[in-house]
């Protein structure tokens, strides 16, 4: 499988599941895949597999500068781990919110613009959950 499709294929099963969580999150099928964390285990071990070979290709990581990440960034199976990280971490971020909302109790029309916002742009839907959160338990 090559990279391309590997990345078509990250895609396709993470899409599923964040119109899930905005649109269906109670529903017992996506508490399921929430719970036992099911799309981020599949996206980790696509992960795990990438890093390795980019590891194997490149030689070690250098993360200590600007320069050496964007030079990472040249290889085909780094761009691919990279991105499949950001789409594993933005999920566990979806996935945390709504357990948090367990809890706390936010309308879901305010979750979801919180969750489409942490699909689209990571750090950004969290701060306004973060927010929301903080102006609800005051």
């Amino acid at each position: 499988m090559t990279p391309t499709e590997v990345f078509s294929i990250a895609g396709m099963i993470t899409m599923p599941m964040w119109i899930l969580m905005i649109l269906l999150p109670k529903w017992k099928v996506t508490r399921f895949l929430i719970d036992f964390k099911v799309i981020p285990l599949l996206l980790s071990t696509i992960y795990a597999i990438y890093i390795f070979l980019a590891i194997q290709i490149g030689g070690g990581m250098d993360f200590g500068s600007l320069e050496s990440v964007m030079a990472l960034f040249t290889e085909e199976n780094a761009v691919l781990a990279g991105w499949v990280h950001y789409l594993a971490f933005d999920l566990m971020v979806g996935m945390w919110m709504l357990d948090q909302n367990k809890k706390i109790g936010i309308h879901q029309l305010l979750m979801a613009p919180c969750l489409f916002g942490t699909f689209m742009f990571g750090p950004v839907g969290f701060l306004l959950f973060f927010i929301i959160k903080t102006i609800k338990q005051k």
